[in-house]
């Protein structure tokens, strides 16, 4: 019965039926646990080394801690692109009955939960392989054993359960294979005690092949207890509050969850993803009603076991045998040897299920051809399939979204503080923090002493701006937190999560500058309730960068480091404090060890980018670009990577590609400052001035007092518009908003000498001077003004006031005066200016060529000087 071979038909009715239950999980996202196994699992990046698989379990954390081996599965899937469809047909293809689909659910919607579908298959393999391993004349057959425990290695690799196969490999060689009875077990071992005769050769034989088995047994159990470092994983009371309890409490509610799981298996018409916390009251007495359930379950099993081991008829075995499926698998997750981190879970069902569906079908079978009821058990079986398959068609849509799961749960468990939690986390995410919040203050009232309820209530008040009501719940979950007992390790006692309060108080209090030393303070108690708390290192660092002690900082960072050296955010969390040391050599260092990490590390790319480019030098300028362009490739809608393009194109003098860069920049983020302004810069270096007016145009509307965009246009339409009445305006604006502005005063200056108002242009100069009395420059320009108005009263010409529309008679000499003030303005302040470049009077003979090009290098390492001044504003 156990090993009948499929049809053709009955494997396409198969497939066409696990099609219909399960097409719909397609169109599920990744939700509860595969948030943190598949979306946050470094160890599936592609980049990850493979053998990472094999030190971490499927969370991702290291083997030392909790889980197994099965992320590998996930691995290959992110190499071959398998799909949830082919997963499903490869899987549930094995099974003839549909029972069981129900705990298909979560292990195929849920792909977490593969762990047990790898489990089960190389389970059943495990045992079809040693069915096998009986000969002619009850020989051994070696070959199949080998491959029974490989199998039973990689079982037990993907699911601890995995190593039950070797109890039902036991069960079946001695009371199917070998045709033994209870009784006369009984027997022969009470005739070898009286030395009336001794094992027979067959029994010897069979004890050789079990001895193997359980040698082997052992070893995988030792292998594992290595890789754990001998040490049980840390569970807290809200998981599995019966494993804090004490007698009787704990043995009677532990029992009672036996009978619970055989219901779920009977009728599994309400499951729930979450049966943690209070989803099953404690059974403190033995005068508890739900004790009768117990009762009953153990009768009923008690008289299964007894019946079918009293008897060697096929029926006898199919029952046994369905009985070891359902025990022995289950035995890891009972509670009763060793505490696990959950009430009730439903996927620990999915093997002990198809023991069910064996006694099941076996009663179909008795009902049709045993008792001649052939057309009632076919109506029965059709009814049953088609509820069960409807039921699971539905359920799958529960798993549609983390909302619509641990909605569907609450509708089966309110007491279960975790699922309110959980449910205010998916509109947590959705932003929706007015809703969530209800549900968190509900798990705070379903669980009072919930750490996690008041930390989730405390962090959504911060989101809605509700400092202290923030505050108050962090306290609140603060107070709850086991009392210090000198010489007891934290580690056992606190669930490493809940030492998230003295992180996010300590954040929320940090805000406040007054209140450093008490943020600080938060962080310190973190990590010495648990010294390998990463997380508490890395945001201690961050503060004391806040509080200017970069020193502690790096110390804090290297320490988190120490924890875990592949963590590429802590590199680039160094980098930053080396940057603040004033050591760009070694922030580079460490911006490129987070790149060895993680190549696509978009902070570290930017960041080691700009460093780079700030660095001025030439050799470092393509590798600076391959990373910024890397950076746009990952953040395609940040502008600021398009702008430091352009800034490198400019640089390199590549102004066709710098003038894209900046345009794409603009485009992305209309009003960006500094692109604006380097855009007009790069045109009125290029010799396309009149350009560079609408890029102003846009820049001064969108930030009316940028006072470099103003002296750039006022630049431009004084020299080449020829509109000094629009160069004045520019001027005048900026000192309207900063009248100590020597660079504006000064050029407003040159305006009044352009309009030939040299006594305006003189009392301007003499203010201007007052304003920066040490630079030589303007007391230069002062003296030629002095001069030009003395040497035109010395000729009696008059001194022209504003609007003025005469020449000196001596034009040749204004000419040469005028063009020393464009000359001496070279080596002005960054002045971005050009003095004296009006029409000269058509009789004045045209300046050299040299002086033309003279003149003009100096205007362009003024306006040089003011693109790096520019660039250094981090704040544009």
């Amino acid at each position: 019965v156990l090993m009948a071979v499929l049809s053709w038909k009955e494997a396409f009715l198969l497939t066409g039926l696990v099609l219909g239950c399960f097409w719909n999980s397609l169109l599920c996202g990744f939700v509860f646990d595969d948030v943190s196994a598949i979306l946050d699992n470094k160890d599936l990046r592609p980049s990850t080394p493979i053998q990472n698989l094999f030190l971490n379990d499927f969370w991702g954390t290291p083997m030392s801690e909790v889980g197994s081996y099965s992320a590998l599965s996930v691995y290959l899937d992110h190499r071959l692109k398998f799909t949830k469809l082919k997963f499903c047909l490869l899987f549930l293809c094995f099974e003839k009955s549909l029972e069981f689909f129900h705990f298909c659910v979560c292990q195929v919607t849920g792909v977490v939960g593969r762990a047990e579908l790898l489990s089960s298959i190389f389970l059943l393999a495990a045992f079809l392989a040693y069915t096998k391993s009986k000969g002619p004349d009850h020989a051994i057959v070696w070959t199949p054993i080998i491959l029974t425990v490989f199998l039973v290695a990689v079982a037990t690799l993907c699911k601890e359960q995995g190593i039950t196969v070797i109890g039902i490999c036991c069960v079946y060689e001695v009371f199917v294979a070998q045709g033994f009875t209870l009784p006369m077990l009984f027997e022969m071992v009470g005739q070898v005690v009286r030395g009336k005769s001794g094992f027979p050769y067959a029994v010897l034989q069979t004890l050789l092949k079990l001895v193997v088995l359980v040698i082997s047994t052992l070893l995988l159990v030792i292998v594992r207890v290595q890789v754990i470092q001998s040490q049980l994983p840390v569970f807290t009371r809200f998981d599995n509050p019966a494993a804090v309890s004490s007698t009787p409490a704990r043995q009677l509610t532990f029992n009672y969850l036996l009978p619970v799981n055989g219901w779920l298996l009977l009728n599994p018409s309400e499951l729930c993803c979450d049966w943690t916390m209070g989803t099953i009251p404690l059974v403190e007495s033995v005068l508890d009603l739900r004790n009768l359930a117990t009762l009953a379950f153990y009768v009923l099993l008690g008289t299964l076991a007894y019946h079918s081991l009293r008897h060697s008829h096929n029926s006898a075995k199919t029952v046994i045998m369905a009985l070891s499926l359902i025990v022995l698998p289950f035995i890891p997750a009972s509670n009763l040897f060793f505490p696990v981190g959950f009430v009730v879970a439903e996927r620990v069902l999915y093997v002990p299920s198809m023991g069910f569906c064996v006694l099941v079908a076996h009663g179909f079978k008795s009902l049709t051809y045993r008792w001649g009821l052939k057309k009632m058990s076919w109506l029965l079986m059709g009814i049953l399939l088609t509820a069960h398959a409807v039921k699971t068609f539905n359920r799958t849509w529960d798993w549609e979204s983390e909302y619509t799961l641990f909605t569907s749960a609450l509708k089966v468990n309110k007491n279960n503080a975790k699922l309110w939690n959980n449910v205010g986390h998916a509109l947590e995410n959705q932003h929706n923090y007015e809703r969530a919040l209800r549900y968190f203050l509900q798990a705070t009232r379903v669980q009072p002493d919930d750490i996690g309820a008041h930390m989730n209530v405390g962090r959504t008040y911060k989101n809605l701006n509700r400092s202290k009501e923030a505050e108050e719940a962090y306290l609140v979950a603060k107070s709850l937190m086991p009392q210090i007992i000198p010489g007891k390790k934290y580690a056992t006692r606190v669930a490493p999560n809940h030492l998230n309060v003295y992180i996010n108080l300590a954040n929320l209090i940090r805000a406040n500058d007054s209140r450093l030393e008490e943020a600080d303070q938060l962080y310190r108690q973190a990590i010495s309730m648990r010294p390998d708390f990463k997380q508490a290192y890395i945001s201690r660092g961050e503060l004391l960068l806040k509080m200017n002690k970069p020193n502690e900082a790096r110390d804090a960072y290297l320490r988190a480091l120490e924890l875990d050296h592949t963590n590429a955010d802590l590199w680039y969390n160094l980098a930053i404090v080396n940057i603040e040391m004033k050591e760009p050599t070694e922030a580079l260092r460490d911006f490129n060890r987070a790149l060895d990490l993680n190549p696509r590390h978009k902070l570290a790319l930017f960041n080691s980018a700009l460093l780079m480019q700030e660095s001025g030098e030439a050799k470092l300028r393509p590798e600076a670009n391959r990373r910024f362009l890397t950076y746009v490739k990952e953040e395609p809608d940040d502008a600021n990577g398009y702008f430091n393009l352009g800034m490198l194109a400019m640089d390199a003098n590549e102004n066709e590609a710098a003038e894209s860069w900046m345009r794409q920049a603009v485009r992305l983020q209309p009003g960006f400052r500094s692109a604006l302004f380097n855009l007009a810069l790069l045109y009125s270096q290029s010799q396309r001035e009149l350009e560079a007016l609408p890029v102003l145009d846009e820049l001064l509307w969108h930030h009316p007092e940028h006072v470099k965009g103003l002296i750039l246009k006022g630049d431009i339409l004084m020299n080449h518009r020829k509109d000094t009445q629009g160069a004045r305006a520019c001027f005048q604006r900026i000192l309207r908003t900063d009248p100590n502005n020597v660079q504006a005063k000064h050029n407003l200056c040159v305006v009044y000498f352009e309009e030939r108002d040299l006594p305006q242009a003189e009392h301007c100069l003499e203010e201007t001077l007052a304003m920066a009395p040490h630079e030589e420059y303007i007391r230069r320009h002062l003296a030629i003004v002095r001069g030009k108005m003395a040497a035109m009263s010395a000729a009696g010409q008059p001194v022209l006031s504003a609007g003025g529309t005469g020449l000196p008679e001596n034009q040749q000499q204004q000419q040469q005066q005028h063009q020393q003030l464009q000359q001496q303005e070279g080596h002005g302040k960054g002045q971005a200016k050009k003095l004296g470049a009006g029409q000269p009077d058509r009789r004045t003979k045209s300046k050299s060529t040299k002086e033309i090009k003279d003149i003009e290098k100096k205007r362009e390492a003024a306006l040089k000087r003011l693109e790096e001044i520019e660039r250094l504003l981090s704040s544009d």
